[in-house]
């Protein structure tokens, strides 16, 4: 069913809105309780030592969206770790939509800089701190509350509602794809909802039009069979920690640019009316660096700090590891190193063909006496959103309603690889729609949910249910 056809179908009674609003906020401090519960599973999906509580976490998230009234949610297992699955199918003649969250998290590392433990929720002033509480189970939770709004009030929500809450987005979905594809009924629907991006600012909503893609890679440097003394073979063996960083120093130039030999050849050049648009409501090159706790922004030539971080590629050394790393030194020459690295890729750069450019580079350039391995962990192609958007003036109404404000339209450097799966496998067009802030330390220690934007955001949740069914742009 296309949403414009059903836009003109009879509008949810602003009652019944009214009434979901005013539920949502006496029951605040609960659905804060309730999310910190969520947060204190270890559902880090990278780490096989904590598959058990990732399987535990979305067997408590299928349990606490069946007791609102989704009857149908259910623990879908994959290859790596489950998926949740969720529905409510009792609006005839209306619209579904496609609710997508991930629970998954990533490590917490370094442990020895947060404040608080990392999986005990913590709330200090306006913030709840915690792995998770942004990225993305306090997001995701905040449809989830939505949803309990309308069942516990008015019994019935205004339109047909699907729930998908991954466990791998953190490591690239790599079951999502097939299961999508296995059970595409059970997922069908007229648009996706996703909220896994951020906003300009508190009071400052955005919906992400555009997301640049990723690609995952470790690149390992062997040499000696063992590590050995520095003493007795040091200036006659060739340090494999040294070639990793000499190799790694080739990856960009003096000016910022990455020094891949044809890593520019597929980017599009930068639409100049485009540019405009994000200098007039994107982030200043200011914000980012208050955000990111930095002095001096570093980067291309030519392009300010926001479109260096969404318009344009990039390729980021993630992690180094290589020989000693306790207290105290020790004599030893490594017998191997490792890099991680991840490239952000934006439309018309596959990220097949840059994994083979980076690799062919890598090993060009090694020397003959270390040995050099690439092994690919995960890709996800960029995504623009389709221009005319079924459900554009549904999520505008209701960030108004939710917000008192009218959306600005971003572009994010972060990947969802799920966005533009659910566009070629579903035939969904995706719709992102975020709550987090841009300085809620997401990926980094001491994460946080802004929790005045958090309640915000169950009540745009409230709003976006009511207008996807045709209900009225004005508050009751």
């Amino acid at each position: 069913m296309r949403l414009a056809s059903v836009r003109r179908t009879e509008p949810a009674a602003p009652s019944a809105v009214a009434t979901a609003l005013a539920y949502a906020r006496r029951h605040r401090e609960r659905f804060v309780a309730e999310l910190g519960e969520f947060v204190r599973f270890e559902s880090v999906s990278a780490e096989p030592r904590r598959a058990g509580e990732v399987s535990a976490c979305a067997t408590w998230l299928a349990g606490h969206v069946r007791s609102l009234g989704l009857s149908e949610a259910q623990v879908v297992p994959t290859p790596r770790h489950p998926l949740v699955r969720a529905g409510w199918r009792r609006a005839p003649g209306r619209p579904t939509a496609l609710l997508y969250g991930h629970y998954d998290v990533v490590p917490p590392d370094p442990l020895d800089v947060w404040r608080s433990p990392p999986f005990v929720a913590t709330r200090r002033g306006n913030e709840l701190y915690g792995r998770g509480t942004s990225d993305d189970k306090g997001q995701l939770f905040a449809h989830v509350k939505a949803l309990e709004a309308y069942l516990r009030t008015a019994g019935r929500l205004p339109i047909n509602v699907t729930c998908l809450f991954e466990g791998e987005e953190e490591i690239g979905s790599p079951s999502l794809e097939s299961v999508l594809a296995g059970h595409r009924g059970a997922f069908s629907a007229d648009i996706a909802v996703v909220s896994d991006t951020p906003m300009l600012g508190p009071g400052r909503p955005a919906i992400t039009y555009a997301l640049r893609g990723l690609l995952s890679l470790e690149v390992q440097v062997d040499g000696p069979r063992r590590d050995l003394h520095s003493g007795a073979f040091g200036g006659a063996v060739h340090n494999p920690a040294q070639v990793l960083c000499d190799l790694l120093s080739t990856l960009h130039d003096a000016a910022g640019r990455v020094a891949v030999p044809g890593f520019y050849d597929s980017v599009r050049p930068a639409d100049h009316a485009e540019r405009g648009m994000m200098a007039r409501t994107g982030p200043s090159g200011t914000r980012l660096r208050r955000d990111g706790g930095i002095e001096v922004d570093w980067g291309e030539h030519g392009y300010t700090p926001y479109e260096r971080t969404t318009l344009r590629p990039a390729l980021i050394v993630n992690g180094l590891a290589g020989g000693y790393r306790g207290p105290g030194p020790k004599a030893v020459i490594p017998a191997r190193a490792q890099a991680k690295l991840s490239v952000r890729l934006v439309p018309d750069q596959d990220p097949e063909e840059i994994a083979e450019r980076l690799e062919q580079h890598l090993t060009r350039i090694t020397p003959p006496t270390v040995r050099v391995s690439i092994e690919r962990h995960s890709g996800a192609p960029p995504f623009v959103m389709d221009g005319e958007h079924p459900a554009l003036p549904a999520a505008v109404a209701a960030f108004r309603a939710g917000f008192g404000a009218t959306p600005v339209f971003l572009r994010a450097g972060g990947a969802i690889p799920a966005v533009s799966m659910l566009r070629t496998v579903l035939g969904l067009p995706p719709l992102l729609m975020g709550f987090g802030l841009p300085d809620d330390g997401i990926h980094g220690p001491n994460e946080r949910l802004h929790l005045p934007t958090f309640w915000r955001g169950v009540e745009t949740c409230i709003w976006l249910l009511a207008k996807l069914a045709g209900g009225s742009e004005h508050e009751p």
